[in-house]
């Protein structure tokens, strides 16, 4: 299993058997990522919530690749309306591949798709993911507070990889995010979410460091790493 942090909150995951997986898929716009929608050919995307800075380019993307987009319900109908491939699920249910399976897991953020005429559409809750791949369990919380309930994750078996969002201000900070990975028994951590604005600015060494030892990945924009 190979994991890749694009920056941000996008993430991408490689299976053994060479399915690719993109999560949150923000490219046009983001200071802060490594790679070029014409060069993303994954098989599937997931999409954690409907904030413009986490569906991205998805619909470019899609269409080129003719990924599979999951999504929760309303956002993969509004994808879907689109044109593109799209399966709704909602907080707890399942996508069961040949390799492996994706579960929505809940998240606490707001989920609306600004609109041209400067609106925003409402298009389902946030989300989290819980998937398992290659044997290896990990938590994508996407946007998120810290709430007591990540302790349910993977039945509280904890996971491999836990990637978490510390940036503050839209989501939860880095002291919650320790807490977080505490709640989820995380074997490794991935921090995301943060140094791309200037309201989500955080020292992603120190948090690191606040880690139990070998906890934390300290992994750069486009580094592969295996877990």
């Amino acid at each position: 299993m190979k994991g890749i942090w694009h920056g941000h909150a996008v993430l991408e995951f490689i299976t053994a058997n060479k399915q690719k997986i993109l999560i949150d898929p923000f490219i046009t716009g983001n200071p802060q990522t490594d790679l070029k929608v014409a060069d993303c050919q994954p098989n599937y995307i997931l999409l954690t919530h409907a904030h413009a800075d986490h569906v991205g380019d998805t619909i470019k993307i899609a269409q080129q690749s003719h990924a599979v987009v999951i999504a929760i319900a309303e956002l993969a109908n509004y994808l879907q309306q689109q044109g593109l491939k799209t399966i709704g699920i909602n907080y707890g249910g399942s996508v069961v591949t040949e390799f492996g399976s994706f579960k929505m897991v809940p998240a606490w953020h707001t989920s609306a798709l600004p609109q041209p005429n400067g609106n925003s559409l409402p298009l389902g809750a946030a989300a989290g993911f819980e998937l398992h791949l290659d044997h290896r369990v990990i938590y994508v919380a996407g946007d998120t507070c810290l709430f007591s309930d990540m302790k349910l994750i993977n039945h509280g078996h904890g996971v491999d990889l836990a990637c978490l969002p510390i940036g503050d201000h839209f989501t939860m900070g880095p002291q919650d995010a320790l807490l977080a990975a505490e709640f989820v028994k995380a074997k490794q951590v991935l921090p995301t979410h943060f140094n791309t604005f200037p309201p989500i600015q955080q020292d992603v060494q120190a948090f690191l460091q606040q880690l139990p030892a070998d906890t934390g990945l300290n992994v750069q924009i486009g580094e592969t790493f295996k877990f």
